[in-house]
């Protein structure tokens, strides 16, 4: 209870409170802008803790990072145009829901139950820690493999076309990942003797392509669609306990999802997201609606996405492990301040900890004030002509993916990827997958070639433990389920014609 006390006092200063709430408006500013992800919000605020004491430091990365994270839902919802990697799993729902006149239940539903799932997760993160990051701890290549495979295989899931289309683009999104030399044997792949390839082609520029400029195309090659009505939003979270109520178990496993996944080193919200859409599309008893703006698969991502930003501060707490590029940078701001990652953090500064605990709490709870007030300040854009907010669509993109890297080439892979998902869209690939393979593609070969090494090329042990015979059977069940629902089918369709 001291340390309760003491940590209470930590955070209830002028300095903490300046920290959260600039922290929490910036935030939420970078993360609503597509291109800029919040491992970029926090890489910049990097320099500002220097002058910080350690609780306003790490407090600024918290904020910052749970703000973003949600933010990315504005564009998306609003533009088609995903904020950040994590959103992109349930952009066409969102924006769906917004051609559909509900753009205030899409964007109050993203808010709400991240949120929601903020608060879930830093209370696991307070309660179950220590058993959490043990699991986390137990996962070798093999595990991490079937994991990542896994998550690859939720494309044939996601998707509202032909799954054999769906396993196609994501084929697509793994030979892309292939391009450069940051893989296992350190050899140039792909790179056609250019050296902007060899560091690989980054997800991020890629993701803005096929979402966003493919999108700006669609527009100029097509008849306009149905205005989306001009109206003033209604009340953001006026729907949302409705929704609490109905969807419930999707909001608890969302939660449960982000949680298990965010303690994951490595595995972070953006898989969160995409298995807590595939599991909600899966065992929803409404499938057909997915895609046509349904908000059930909002509710159980939205849910996993900000909680697995929680869970992945448990292996960096514990272990100094990063669960994910967010908590890699905060490693470092926390050697910097003396808060050394370790069992001992939590008994010799355990005041300190429950300051971090506090923190969470309240950056979540202040996301949805701030979070409503951005989402007014954003309605603007569905007022804008088309005309008008195309050419600043195309620029934002191009300033996005500029600013990744200081990098032109990134504008250029824009360009190609905006061709690509145009003429995949057209011939009903869906891009989501591609955008998949390409994020997991690394993850995916990194593991499988550390595994064989230790396996000494051996098939064998990648099924002989048995959390990673129990994700190798989910992985080769997703795998085969499209070519299962196509026997089914034809069974049907012959006893019928019987």
């Amino acid at each position: 209870m001291t340390a309760l006390l003491d940590g209470l006092l930590m955070v209830a200063t002028f300095e903490v409170a300046v920290a959260i709430l600039a922290s929490a408006v910036y935030g939420m500013v970078i993360g609503a802008l597509p291109g800029l992800t919040a491992t970029m919000a926090i890489a910049l605020l990097v320099p500002i803790t220097f002058y910080l004491s350690p609780i306003a430091a790490v407090a600024t990365i918290i904020t910052s990072s749970a703000m973003a994270i949600f933010a990315g839902d504005i564009p998306g919802c609003l533009m088609r145009i995903p904020g950040t990697p994590a959103s992109a799993a349930y952009t066409d729902e969102a924006y769906a829901l917004t051609r559909k006149g509900q753009a205030e239940l899409a964007l109050g539903a993203s808010l709400w139950f991240s949120a929601i799932g903020g608060i879930v997760g830093t209370v696991a993160l307070m309660i179950l820690a220590p058993a959490l990051a043990e699991v986390a701890l137990s996962f070798s290549t093999y595990e991490y493999f079937w994991l990542s495979l896994l998550g690859l295989m939720c494309a044939t899931l996601v998707a509202r076309s032909s799954p054999i289309k769906a396993i196609a683009a994501a084929l697509l999104g793994l030979l892309v990942a292939c391009v450069g030399i940051e893989n296992p044997g350190g050899v140039p792949r792909f790179t056609f003797g250019s050296t902007d390839l060899l560091g690989g082609i980054e997800a991020l520029p890629a993701l803005i392509g096929v979402f966003a400029v493919s999108e700006v195309m669609r527009a100029v090659a097509s008849a306009p669609p149905p205005p989306i009505p001009n109206r003033r939003l209604g009340s953001i979270l006026g729907g949302q306990w409705a929704l609490t109520k109905r969807y419930q178990k999707q909001m608890w496993r969302g939660n449960l999802i982000g949680i298990l996944i965010g303690a994951l080193p490595g595995a972070g919200a953006d898989m969160a997201a995409w298995v807590a859409y595939a599991t909600s599309k899966r065992f929803s008893q409404e499938r057909e609606k997915f895609g046509t703006g349904h908000p059930e698969g909002l509710v159980e991502s939205g849910a996993a996405n900000n909680s697995a930003l929680a869970g992945g501060w448990v292996p960096a707490l514990l272990f100094g492990i990063p669960g994910d590029t967010i908590t890699a940078i905060a490693i470092g701001v926390l050697y910097m301040k003396g808060l050394n990652p370790g069992p001992t953090l939590f008994t010799e500064k355990a005041s300190s900890m429950y300051a971090l605990y506090i923190v969470f709490l309240v950056a979540n709870v202040l996301m949805i004030p701030l979070g409503i007030a951005m989402i007014r300040l954003s309605k603007n854009i569905l007022r804008a002509p088309r005309s008008a907010a195309m050419p600043v669509i195309l620029l934002l993109c191009a300033v996005g993916a500029f600013a990744i890297g200081n990098n032109l080439f990134a504008v250029v892979i824009v360009a190609a990827f905006g061709v690509i998902g145009f003429v995949m869209e057209r011939n009903g690939y869906p891009v989501a997958a591609m955008v998949l393979g390409i994020v997991m593609g690394t993850m995916v070969e990194q593991n499988l070639v550390s595994s064989l090494i230790k396996s000494d090329g051996e098939v064998l042990p990648f099924f002989e433990r048995p959390v990673a015979s129990g994700l190798a059977a989910l992985t080769i069940t997703a795998l085969l389920w499209p070519a299962g629902v196509w026997v089914l089918r034809r069974l049907r369709r012959a006893q019928a014609a019987i």
